[in-house]
This record gives structure tokens, C-alpha cells and sequence, in this order.
């Protein structure tokens, strides 16, 4: 994984050295949304797959994200990026793939993500059991695994995770 996410994190920077020959030719607000949709788009496909990956590699895609911050905002090195992150309401690198692998949890129990989806993830509440307080909000059941390495970050078993670990108020709203 870690050739995959340096390959992915090298192609970035190159789309980015190119965008900047052109900054200065465009007005800012639509070199922000070519910025937005030729990097955030390519890192967002594929969030699942980077759940649960080391600190040091996320820390690379950060830099992507710092990076293309820096770049809509013409910012040096040196200066504080979180003020740029917030508002262009971008999210960490290991927020955003949270968000988007809790966003997929919530279509595949709401039943609109692919069906194909559905059977990875199971509600905690068995049929047949005496209801418990877990019925009320839902709950997922977090499948076991053998390999440390690669289990925990299967799609089961890393959106029943993160799906749980967020407030009741978030996984029994009506809405996405």
C-alpha cells in the first residue's frame, strides 16, 4: 500500500505544478474549483481503501491536501494552513475518510448504496433474541477477523467501527 499511496501522492504534486504555471491566467474562484475537482475527486475514489492505513501515509496525502491549500490561497510553506483548510471546509486527510466510509454506512443501511454493499454490513439486534437498548439506535456488528494487518481495515469491519463510534444522534437521524 505504501508504493500505491507514493505513486498516488506523486501524481498529485504533478497535476499541481501544472496547475500553478496557470494560476495567474484564471480568476480565483474558478482556478479553486479546477483545483477541487482535479485533486479532491481522484482522492476521494477509493476512501474505503485507505481506512486504517499508518500515520505516515496519511501524512503524505495530508501534504497533498496542504499542498492545493496553499495553491488556491498562494500561501508560503512557512504560513499556518488550518485557517485555508476551514475555509475551504476541507476536512484532514484521516476525517475525510472516515466521513466518507460513514457516509457509505449510513446509504448501505438506509438502502441507497449498491446492493452489492449490503450483506457486509449487519445490525446488532439478531431475530429472535430479547430486544436490547442497542435495537434503539442501530448499532452495527463488528465482524471478527484473523489478520490483523489487512481484517481491520475491510470495509465490514472498519464502517462498523467507525459507525458506532459516532453519537447516537448521527446514526439515528432521519436524513443524510
Amino acid at each position: 500500500m505504501r508504493t500505491d499511496v507514493q505513486q498516488t501522492v506523486s501524481r498529485y504534486f504533478a497535476v499541481l505544478c501544472q496547475l500553478r504555471q496557470i494560476r495567474h491566467v484564471i480568476p480565483t474562484s474558478t482556478f479553486q474549483t479546477l483545483v477541487v475537482s482535479l485533486v479532491l475527486s481522484r482522492l476521494h475514489y477509493g476512501n474505503a481503501v485507505l481506512v486504517g492505513l499508518p500515520p505516515y501515509l496519511l501524512n503524505h496525502l495530508q501534504s497533498v491536501l496542504n499542498a492545493a491549500a496553499r495553491l488556491i490561497f498562494g500561501l508560503r510553506d512557512t504560513d499556518h494552513i488550518t485557517e485555508a483548510l476551514v475555509s475551504l471546509h476541507w476536512l484532514r486527510a484521516p476525517q475525510r475518510i472516515h466521513f466518507k466510509v460513514a457516509v457509505l454506512a449510513y446509504k448501505v443501511l438506509n438502502r441507497s448504496a449498491p446492493q452489492y454493499l449490503g450483506p457486509l454490513v449487519r445490525i446488532a439486534d439478531l431475530p429472535g433474541r430479547r430486544p436490547l437498548r442497542s435495537t434503539a439506535c442501530s448499532t452495527l456488528d463488528i465482524l471478527h477477523f484473523r489478520l490483523t494487518t489487512i481484517g481491520s481495515r475491510a470495509f465490514p469491519v472498519a464502517a462498523s467501527r467507525i459507525w458506532n463510534d459516532l453519537p447516537a444522534d448521527v446514526t439515528s437521524s432521519p436524513s443524510l
